[in-house]
């Protein structure tokens, strides 16, 4: 087991990789937390696969846990569902004292993170990513939120997690193409803050379980640094997380949550900045060419069925958070290894890049 502490603004968590921790998880949190009362958030699937395993092991540390599950799926976070697992931890009397526990993949994360930052003002919230994607990504930096008819995340908080357990064993049981997603966010680091590691990732084999222990420990501490540089989302620092966002977040809105994974549409929101890079950052083709490589090495997708909707992802825009008083805030890359927050960006440059995907 390896352990890397992640500090945001007066905020210290460590995050721990390795293989068998969820049979340890009840003595691993022991040390982070004081209350014996929490809540198990995961969805229908999950749960099937691991939450009796990590109940046992929690009752085996002294800790007493219910377990709450939500349907699979990005529909799952709302509201509507928020206040539901709100109200069966009322019911149970759970108070201020008691923690939660996410165990699932960014969806599961980014509710039980809302629910944990809400219920009494706030308690505290130990993660289990169980995707390649939620290690590497949503399970850090404390950003939560629930989704609305209009968009994604429009709704939550920055609440940072106690802890953060990410247990590789897990990543066996993902279907190939669930795992796969999960390397879109790691060559968006790559692109963004690693050039050595975009390299590194031409030759590495994914399955390789010290690979990817130490893979994603390094994709954490970069986005562990950003954050750090500014937790709030407020000086644009952070904001260069959002390389292939813009776009990829319409993509999914436009495909109804249904058509393409998180890192699917990511994947082909990174081609479309790569487009605009060239054009506004002076990004040299046969790096572009290398990023369109490297992603499909991973299979993932690089263009659009004709058929899909374009008009609907530039319809879905205006509702993008990175969009300030109408302006557009559009991170780019000049190269791999670097990127920055461009004003220079038109929606004429957005429309163009969408339709040549």
């Amino acid at each position: 087991m390896i352990s890397v502490e992640v500090r945001a603004g007066p905020h210290r968590y460590d995050v721990l990789i390795g293989s068998g921790l969820l049979v340890s998880f009840g003595d691993l949190i022991k040390k982070e937390l004081c209350g014996l009362r929490c809540a198990i958030v995961s969805d229908t699937t999950i749960a099937t696969l691991f939450a009796d395993r990590v109940k046992q092991s929690l009752a085996s540390s002294g800790f007493q846990a219910m377990l709450i599950t939500v349907p699979a799926g990005e529909q799952s976070k709302t509201l509507e569902q928020a206040g539901a697992i709100c109200d069966q931890m009322v019911a149970v009397g759970l108070d201020r004292q008691s923690f939660l526990i996410g165990l699932g993949g960014g969806v599961i994360g980014d509710i039980s993170g809302f629910v944990a930052a809400i219920y009494h003002r706030g308690i505290p919230h130990v993660q289990i990513p169980t995707t390649l994607l939620a290690m590497v990504d949503s399970s850090i930096g404390g950003k939560t939120g629930v989704n609305t008819a209009a968009g994604k995340n429009l709704i939550g908080a920055v609440h940072h997690p106690s802890l953060v357990v990410d247990d590789i064993d897990v990543l066996k049981t993902l279907p190939r193409r669930e795992f796969n997603q999960g390397f879109a966010e790691i060559i968006k680091h790559a692109i963004i803050a690693d050039a050595e590691m975009f390299a590194a990732l031409k030759e590495k084999k994914a399955s390789d379980a010290l690979v990817l222990q130490s893979l994603i420990r390094r994709n954490i501490e970069i986005k562990s640094k950003i954050v750090a540089k500014d937790e709030r989302d407020r000086t644009g620092e952070r904001a260069i997380l959002n390389f292939g966002h813009t776009v990829g977040h319409g993509i999914e809105r436009a495909g109804d949550y249904q058509e393409f994974l998180h890192g699917e549409a990511l994947s082909l929101g990174i081609v479309a900045a790569c487009a605009i890079s060239i054009k506004r950052a002076d990004l040299p083709r046969d790096q572009r060419d290398a990023i369109v490589g490297l992603l499909r090495r991973f299979n993932l997708p690089t263009q659009l069925p004709r058929d899909f909707p374009r008009e609907k992802i530039i319809g879905a825009l205006k509702f993008d958070k990175k969009f300030e008083s109408g302006n557009i805030r559009f991170v780019v890359t000049p190269r791999i290894g670097s990127a920055h927050l461009s004003s220079d960006v038109t929606l004429d440059d957005i429309r163009e890049a969408v339709a040549s995907l």
